[in-house]
């Protein structure tokens, strides 16, 4: 059956309809992903919560979907689009195809798209609401639901995972589940709260340190948070990984703006101001944070990305913070930038102090 894919602007790219879902259409915001490999973990990355991906790579789909990958326990896309979706697979951990994994989800999978063409769309254009369809639709009913989509995939309930030496709570703001593995690795204990968990409950929890973890959508969307990450700042050694690396900034003052089309692959080189060696980086991310707004708040950039030169990272003068934009948990890969665990672990171990990196 063909499908098509309709962008707000206004082009029309014809593929083929490849699931078989409940539904004739579904809206959201249009993206793309760069990396070859990885399909698995976008899929279930909370971040693409409501999202429209395109993958780059012609052909996915050959090595499947296997029961150990998955970095939530759902997918959260709204639809994929790729060049051509491989219905056999070829490795031996693979439970299902492509295929049979989104239609599994009521997920829409179009291929046979130009996908060249329709990255350079986006490219040139930005990223934009957009609908897969099986019929025509017009402009005016491309309109996106204007939902806070961290209270969509945060979990209701605190829970508590692992034995350690550090008990670390993490704030989910739409979490992958390797994070919470890199510090089970890392000999901790942790706790998993709601976004919206108060101050005092989490200090009712005894942690050691917190982290802020990735989600999805804009930063400003959960405003009402920043008073408590503040405090929490000032109280705890901290880390910030993409959303919650935005969050800490918006909390000390900075602000944060939106990229024309995003970063979003398994290939991103990011520099180290302190080491200063270049490494490539996982990403998924619209916003960034504004390096002209950090003057005065006591932050500093640490990392910044060599194709724009946006804010990959930062310090502070006196607190013992560490925040991301890219994924140091590797998944889907590269594994170059872990180390930034081994130096919040350091940063606990000390109490906060941070002589050692700063």
């Amino acid at each position: 059956m063909r499908g098509m894919l309709k962008l707000s602007s206004g082009e029309v790219f014809e593929g083929k309809w490849k699931t078989n879902t409940t539904f004739e259409e579904a809206f959201g915001e249009v993206v793309f992903y760069t990396g070859m490999t990885g399909f698995q973990e976008v899929l279930t990355d909370p971040s693409y919560k409501d999202q429209i991906v395109v993958f780059t790579y012609p052909l996915i789909g050959n090595y499947g979907i296997n029961e150990a990958d998955f970095e939530s326990a759902m997918p959260h896309v709204a639809g994929v689009i790729v060049y051509e979706a491989n219905e056999e697979v070829f490795h031996y951990q693979a439970k299902y195809s492509l295929k049979q994994y989104l239609e599994k989800w009521n997920i829409p999978l179009l291929d046979e798209i130009d996908t060249r063409a329709l990255v350079r769309k986006i490219r040139d254009q930005g990223s934009m609401p957009a609908v897969i369809s099986k019929h025509i639709v017009s402009q005016s009913e491309i309109i996106l639901k204007d939902n806070c989509k961290v209270e969509e995939v945060s979990t209701s309930e605190i829970t508590k995972l692992g034995e350690g030496d550090h008990h670390v709570v993490v704030v989910d703001f739409g979490f992958k589940h390797s994070i919470v593995a890199s510090l089970l690795a890392r000999n901790c204990e942790v706790t998993i709260v709601p976004y919206n968990t108060s101050f005092d409950a989490i200090v009712a929890l005894k942690p050691d340190g917190i982290l802020l973890s990735n989600g999805p959508g804009n930063p400003k969307d959960v405003s009402e948070e920043l008073t408590k990450i503040n405090k929490l700042v000032h109280k705890y050694p901290t880390l910030g990984i993409c959303l919650g690396h935005q969050l800490t900034a918006l909390a000390l003052g900075a602000d944060t703006a939106k990229l024309t089309f995003g970063h979003r692959g398994a290939n991103h080189p990011v520099c180290d101001l302190v080491t200063n060696h270049v490494f490539m980086s996982s990403q998924n991310h619209s916003y960034v944070v504004d390096k002209d707004s950090l003057f005065g708040t006591g932050l500093n950039t640490r990392f910044y990305n060599l194709h724009d030169q946006s804010v990959e990272g930062l310090t502070h003068d006196t607190l013992p913070l560490r925040t991301v934009q890219f994924h140091p948990e590797a998944n889907p890969g590269p594994s170059d930038s872990e180390y930034i665990f081994d130096e919040f672990i350091d940063l606990v171990k000390n109490n906060g102090r941070v002589a050692t990196y700063a």
